[in-house]
C-alpha cells in the first residue's frame, strides 16, 4: 500500500481564532502541524488537542532570529515546511490623529512586517525542497478601508501587494501565494464589536464563523493552479 508523505504546515497565530479552525482542519486532513504563537502555553493546548504528532512553538514574528529559530526547529522536529499559512495579527483601532506612533509601528510590525519575515524563511526552505503553497490573512478592510482602522488597514492592504509580488518572484520555482481577506468572523478579536449594528450591513445578514475561513485557506493551499489571488470570504460585506 502506497502512504502519501504528510504535508508539513507552520500556522503562525494558530492557537486561537482563524488559525486554530485552520489547524483544525488541516489535522483533519492528515498534515503534521507547527502551530506558533507568542505565547507557548495556549500553542501547545491547542497542538495536544490536535494529536501527539504536533508541534508547539513560541516566537515573536516581528523578530527576524525568532522566525528562523523556529524554521530550525520545524525543519529538525517535523521536516521541511511544505505549506505556510500566516494568521497572526494584532488590531488597535482608533481615528489617526488619537493613535500613538508605538501602536502604529506595533500593528505593521506584527501584521506585515512579521508575514514578510515567515515568508522569506518559508520561501527559502520551499525552494530547496522543490515547492510549496503559502496563504496569507488579510481583512477585507485591507481592500475597502473603515473608519477607525487606517493603521490596520494599511497592514492588511500591504499584505495584498506583498503577496502578488512574491507570488511573481516564486512561481518558476513551484510556490503559490494567496491571501484570504476575511470580513467580520466570531473570534476574540472581533468579541466587542456591536454585532447587531454591523449584521445589517452584511448582506447575508451574519457574522462568519472561523471555520467558514478555514475552508478558503485549505481551498487555496490545495489549489495548484491559483496563485497571486485574493479570496474574500466577507458575506458580501465588500459589495456594500
Amino acid at each position: 500500500l502506497f502512504l502519501k508523505m504528510s504535508k508539513i504546515c507552520a500556522i503562525f497565530g494558530g492557537s486561537r481564532g482563524i488559525g486554530k479552525a485552520v489547524a483544525e482542519l488541516l489535522a483533519q486532513k492528515g498534515c503534521r502541524l507547527a502551530i506558533i504563537a507568542r505565547n507557548l502555553e495556549v500553542a501547545r493546548a491547542t497542538a495536544h488537542h490536535l494529536g501527539e504528532e504536533h508541534l508547539a512553538i513560541s516566537c515573536d514574528i516581528s523578530r527576524e532570529q525568532d522566525v528562523q529559530n523556529t524554521f530550525e526547529e520545524i525543519q529538525k522536529n517535523l521536516g521541511p515546511v511544505n505549506y505556510l499559512v500566516n494568521a497572526a495579527g494584532i488590531n488597535r483601532d482608533g481615528l489617526l490623529l488619537r493613535t500613538k506612533t508605538e501602536d502604529m509601528i506595533s500593528q505593521i510590525h506584527t501584521n506585515l512586517l512579521g508575514s514578510m519575515l515567515t515568508c522569506k524563511a518559508a520561501v527559502k526552505s520551499m525552494i530547496q525542497h522543490q515547492g510549496g503553497a503559502i496563504v496569507n490573512i488579510g481583512n477585507i478592510v485591507g481592500i475597502k478601508g473603515n473608519s477607525g482602522q487606517s493603521v490596520y488597514s494599511a497592514s492588511k492592504a500591504g499584505l495584498v501587494g506583498f503577496s502578488r509580488s512574491l507570488a511573481k518572484e516564486v512561481a518558476r520555482k513551484k510556490i503559490r501565494v494567496n491571501v484570504v481577506a476575511p470580513g467580520f468572523i466570531h473570534t476574540e478579536m472581533t468579541a466587542h464589536l456591536d454585532k447587531d449594528e454591523l449584521k445589517a450591513a452584511i448582506p447575508l445578514g451574519r457574522f462568519g464563523e472561523p471555520q467558514e475561513v478555514a475552508q478558503a485557506v485549505v481551498f487555496l493551499l490545495e489549489s495548484p493552479y491559483v496563485t497571486g489571488s485574493t479570496l474574500i470570504v466577507d458575506g458580501g460585506l465588500q459589495l456594500q
